[in-house]
């Protein structure tokens, strides 16, 4: 608190007025950064109209957030290490939130024929939720690769899977 408080250039008392602890002021500070990347990845997916452009556009902007903000990535690493007692991260929070807008999002493309009728909208949720969560940590630990990049790949594999047209028509 000395330290935080040496930097803004107050009193260490003033800090206590806000945060009564070196956890709520660390909690505060990652809650801080999740809202942040969500307004980024909300104002990129608002900015078109088409669907598809909106989800390439959350994916890029997510990846591009993290690659540009590595203290939020620490942060996150830090706070399962140190608060392995709170029920849930506040990442996970936070994407709860996101959920609820993505949610009624691929359900409207489901209703609008643009996706399989039979596909779960938590399935997807989770599994693109997933595969970006576990691409920012890879980018983190092994350096920035291209946002863009990745999230062409991830969006080719989701949208048109692995299988050739040969093997879907077999399956």
């Amino acid at each position: 608190m000395d330290r935080v408080a040496t930097r803004v250039r107050i009193a260490k008392g003033t800090i206590y007025l806000y945060f009564p602890s070196k956890e709520q002021l660390f909690l505060a500070c990652v809650d801080w950064g999740m809202s942040q990347m969500q307004l980024a990845i909300r104002a990129a997916e608002e900015s078109t109209a088409d669907p598809f452009d909106k989800i390439a556009k959350a994916i890029r902007t997510y990846l591009t957030f993290f690659a540009e903000h590595p203290q939020y990535v620490e942060l996150l690493i830090q706070e399962r290490a140190i608060f392995k007692n709170r029920k849930r991260p506040t990442y996970f929070e936070h994407r709860d939130t996101a959920r609820i807008y993505w949610r009624e999002f691929y359900k409207n493309l489901i209703d609008q024929g643009r996706l399989r009728p039979d596909i779960q909208v938590d399935a997807l949720l989770d599994t693109i939720g997933n595969l970006v969560y576990g691409t920012m940590f890879t980018n983190h630990f092994l350096g920035k690769k291209s946002a863009g990049e990745q999230e062409v790949n991830i969006l080719d594999i989701v949208f048109r899977g692995i299988l050739s047209d040969k093997e879907r028509a077999a399956k």
